[in-house]
């Protein structure tokens, strides 16, 4: 399913658009990934990377928070993941495990 702003959007919080880089740690995997946001809400993550992660992977993050605000840290799964029409990127939506953005809110809307 993808998640487009349209009427079947089933969101409870709304989507920020914010970038902010991303370190993705795969489960079974040694090496991180680097990748980028596109939109954060209170459960999930929009990123667009080079890394192809399947449905049902979990993750380890650490997002890198504006100003000198350091990392912040989360885990999460792959939901959705497909390659943009031109391949080269991939955009993964990915809910988290638990709602723990929701606090960083002030930080994010700066």
């Amino acid at each position: 399913m993808r998640y487009d702003n349209n009427s079947n959007d089933r969101r409870i919080f709304a989507r920020i658009g914010k970038a902010l880089s991303v370190r993705l740690l795969a489960s079974g995997q040694d090496e991180e990934c680097k990748a980028e946001t596109v939109d954060i809400s209170g459960h999930g993550l929009g990123i667009l990377g080079n890394e192809k992660l399947s449905p049902n992977t979990q993750l380890e993050m650490w997002l890198d928070l504006p100003g000198d605000r350091g990392s912040f840290y989360t885990r999460g799964e792959v939901v959705w993941s497909w390659p943009l029409p031109d391949r080269s990127k991939q955009r993964t939506g990915i809910r988290l495990e638990k709602a723990e953005l929701i606090g960083l809110a002030p930080i994010l809307w700066k």
